[in-house]
């Protein structure tokens, strides 16, 4: 039940995003920056909050003709800040919980991923309570329905000298020392949020606080035009000597409160307890399967910090080396923090299925997937597709565990490989594949843009491609013979659409005689013998260095 849920709601999103994708583009997507986007209204409700608060008057007299001045008098300032507060704290409500949502249905809660997960539940609670005390402020007929509902609700425990409901029983019973102590609640609850949202970073690794600067304008904009067309008013002032009724609720943060009317409140605290239970244990139900952590080889390890550069979650640091060996530092795996991606393999120097070992390591590898493995797949995979070709170009397909199933796309010249992540393969993988391995072209696929499972993956491979990042492809990889197509599983179509028009490309160029005829790879063996050609003697001199 849960799985098909989880398989229905993932490719809900994938169509969504890529109908979004065309709107707004992969880089200005909101469903790629619901993190984001959470810390920018989160800013947007601190500065405007700020301002109310200076000229808000704590008074219980005197609070709602303070607010109703900001709004009415002051409106081009005080009343658009009013409703930019409302509106992005209700936006805030909306881009939470389906960010939580979507790491739910995309699987990104469980593993080693349970401490973001976790600590985003009293993260949501906070957000709650933050929303709710800033409604009493107003001191208007809303404000008054859910102080006397939340005073209810928090008298069902048995902690409070006397109960909490009676301090607006009449109007006389509520004094200015209670107002201002519900201020203050309002002040800190924020801050803490604060910190938990802080927390709620801490594992991860290049963490996106910030959106894009253009959507950050559209979300701006949106909210000015929103609280001009439909500013944030007050629902008339709060009397306690009658009963508030007829009153608008902001469904965002108040749809409990109803459920008062015909539950008692210790129905409603187990209910929110039962919530919060399943929300917190729901990384164990069941328990995501460990798979085997990266592993440093200290023989190959020379501390040049590229995989704990390139580490999406922080999992790799640097640590001053004790072993004699002729340099500073040497990488270092949190097994607790490792999601087993590697992405550090492809970061690796010694990454390159180039050299001739028998036994191929690197300075960091995968147990479960090995350098040599990888070496050994590809050749297996290309040996087959140059048999099946008939004719047509061999391609070899470079895809990732978690994007669209590249090995069906296998056959007819086709070889696909796949990895945890795209980015674990080295660029000199593709080098290889059409330099030594018999592959006529290289097509990468992976997930969809601003999708990958481990965050950082296609940005990562898109940088070494282009030469912006270590390990670079080399320039003498002819880039009309490497493809790339980012899709997610629900974009098949889109990826037999690239590969034909790939292979078309390069039919027409091994007509031309841009592409040599090559025969099929050859399992590695002994050095060649020395060429004057300038890639192979990069060859050799890293076979030398690695041994």
């Amino acid at each position: 039940m849960l799985a098909a849920i989880k398989r229905a709601g993932a490719r809900g999103f994938m169509r969504v995003e890529g109908a979004f994708d065309k709107v707004f583009g992969p880089a200005w997507n909101p469903l790629y920056q619901l993190g984001a986007l959470g810390w920018f209204f989160f800013w947007i409700v601190a500065v405007s909050g700020i301002y109310l608060f200076v000229v808000f008057d704590t008074s219980v007299k005197n609070a709602y003709q303070s607010v109703e001045y900001l709004t009415h008098e002051q409106w081009y300032l005080g009343g658009v800040m009013r409703s930019f507060h409302r509106y992005a704290s209700d936006a805030m409500v909306v881009v939470v919980l389906i960010h939580l949502f979507r790491e739910f249905v995309f699987d990104r809660y469980r593993g080693m991923r349970w401490f973001a997960w976790v600590t985003g539940v009293p993260l949501l609670w906070l957000l709650y309570a933050s929303g709710i005390t800033g409604y009493w402020l107003v001191w208007d007929k809303l404000a008054q329905y859910v102080a006397i509902v939340t005073s209810e609700l928090l008298d069902w425990f048995p902690i409070f000298g006397e109960p909490i409901a009676r301090n607006f029983l009449n109007q006389d019973s509520l004094d200015d020392r209670f107002f201002t102590l519900l201020v203050f609640m309002h002040i800190a609850v924020p801050l803490f949020l604060l910190l938990v949202m802080w927390v709620h970073l801490l594992r991860v690794s290049r963490a996106k606080v910030n959106p894009p600067l253009g959507l950050a304008a559209g979300m701006l904009v949106t909210l000015l035009a929103l609280s001009l067309y439909k500013p944030a008013l007050s629902q008339g002032e709060a009397n306690l000597s009658v009963v508030a009724a007829n009153v608008g609720l902001d469904w965002f943060y108040l749809p409990l409160y109803p459920l008062l009317d015909i539950w008692p409140a210790g129905a409603i605290w187990l209910m929110v307890g039962v919530a919060t239970l399943v929300l917190t244990v729901v990384p164990w139900l069941p328990p995501k399967k460990k798979e085997p952590v990266a592993e440093v080889n200290p023989d190959l390890c020379n501390g040049c910090s590229r995989c704990f550069v390139d580490c999406p979650f922080g999992a790799v640091t640097m640590s001053p080396r004790t072993d004699g060996r002729p340099y500073e530092s040497i990488a270092e795996v949190d097994s607790s923090i490792c999601v087993s991606c590697g992405i550090c393999v492809g970061a690796c120097p010694p990454s390159t299925p180039f050299r001739r070992s028998e036994n191929l390591q690197t300075g960091i590898d995968l147990p479960g997937l090995s350098l040599q493995t990888l070496r050994e797949t590809v050749d297996g995979a290309l040996a087959e597709a140059k048999e099946s070709a008939s004719g047509q170009p061999t391609i070899l397909l470079l895809g990732c565990d978690h994007g669209l199933d590249a090995q069906s796309f296998t056959g007819s010249g086709t070889a696909a490989v796949t990895t945890p992540c795209v980015s674990m393969l080295s660029p000199s993988f593709i080098d290889y594949a059409v330099s030594r391995g018999g592959a006529d072209g290289v097509m990468i696929t992976g997930c969809r843009e601003g999708e990958c499972f481990f965050r950082l993956g296609n940005e990562w491979m898109m940088q070494r491609i282009d030469g912006e990042r270590d390990p670079y492809l080399r320039e003498r990889v002819p880039r009309d013979r490497l493809d790339i197509c980012w899709a997610s599983p629900t974009e098949g179509k889109t990826l037999t659409e690239y590969l034909n028009a790939f292979r078309e490309d390069l039919t027409d160029m091994k007509t031309a005689g841009e592409i040599p005829d090559q025969a099929a790879p050859k399992p590695a063996g002994p050095p060649p013998p020395p060429s004057k050609r300038r890639g192979d003697q990069a060859d050799e001199k890293e076979d030398r260095r690695y041994g």
